[in-house]
């Protein structure tokens, strides 16, 4: 009798998302770490001298619109229902 309990308990255990929500949010996860990698760097090891770099276009315009992106697509890999047939 335990073996038949412990058979079905073992059914219902399952991921709360599906192998589609995993690969959006992979993908609003690369996002975001490209758009991380890009707004890095554009210092100066020297406090004295100031490097215009660091407010160019990457850093200041794509870098926060590939993150903002990548935060879409994680809250749609959430919202989003596997099962639901369109």
């Amino acid at each position: 009798m335990g073996e038949k309990k412990r058979k079905e308990a073992a059914k219902i255990h399952s991921f709360i998302f599906e192998k589609k929500n995993y690969k959006f949010m992979l993908i609003g996860l690369a996002f975001i770490t490209l758009g991380f990698i890009l707004m890095a760097g554009g210092g100066s090891d020297d406090p004295n001298v100031f490097n215009p770099e660091i407010y160019n276009w990457r850093r200041i315009r794509l870098a926060p619109a590939l993150i903002l992106i990548g935060f879409g697509f994680e809250v749609y890999a959430i919202l989003l229902n596997p099962n639901q047939e369109k």
